[in-house]
């Protein structure tokens, strides 16, 4: 058994300006734990793989294409690969904090190219 503690990750630098901590890496899955502030947007971006956005704190909301989806705590909304998706939280109050699960990894779907 592996566990990770969230508090002990530190937040990775990434080009969308949030607070992103990558929990877990394997060859099959990445889990980032990501940390939105009110007022702020990840950028639109397309990814290689199928990513997972799962509501861990706040409320946001998760565009997928042309689609855009409210996101509270215990939500689950599926981003297949290939389709621009973008978690904000433009009108909450508190910060919106959620898991991005992808899979497979992506840094194999890059090397599969």
């Amino acid at each position: 058994m592996q566990v990770v503690q969230a508090s002990g990750v530190a937040s990775s630098p990434n080009p969308h300006g949030v607070r992103s901590q990558v929990l877990w890496n394997s060859d099959d899955v990445q889990a980032v734990m990501i940390t939105i502030q009110p007022g702020q947007a990840m950028l639109s971006h397309i990814t290689p793989v199928d990513v997972l956005f799962y509501g861990l704190e706040g409320e946001g909301t998760v565009e997928v294409g042309d689609e855009t989806t409210p996101v509270g705590v215990d939500t689950l909304v599926f981003s297949p690969k290939g389709i621009p998706h973008r978690p904000a939280n433009l009108e909450g109050t508190v910060p919106f904090r959620f898991l991005v699960i992808k899979t497979p990894h992506p840094r194999l779907a890059q090397t599969a190219r």
